[in-house]
């Protein structure tokens, strides 16, 4: 499951305008005894390209933490992987 949690706009260097659509990403985490939900990102440029990191973490403040960040900064696709492993 997904959730669409912000829509973005900035100018790149050569002034083309560029839109970014951020997700959050809920995976079923089951085992033999419990089963909790792991979240993820997903982010899509309109027109262009995504990319996605799951199973991040189990924790709804950490995640919002992360999104803040994605969202706040404007990160697009080709940079999320390298924003998140900074992040961890």
């Amino acid at each position: 499951m997904e959730l669409r949690i912000a829509d973005r706009q900035c100018r790149d260097q050569e002034g083309n305008l560029r839109r970014f659509h951020y997700f959050l990403t809920i995976d079923q985490e089951e085992t033999p005894h419990f089963s909790c939900e792991n979240y993820g990102v997903r982010v899509a440029e309109e027109g262009g390209g995504e990319a996605s990191v799951a199973a991040i973490t189990t924790s709804a403040t950490r995640i919002d933490e992360l999104l803040t960040l994605l969202v706040d900064n404007r990160v697009g696709p080709t940079g999320l992987a390298d924003v998140v492993a900074d992040w961890l």
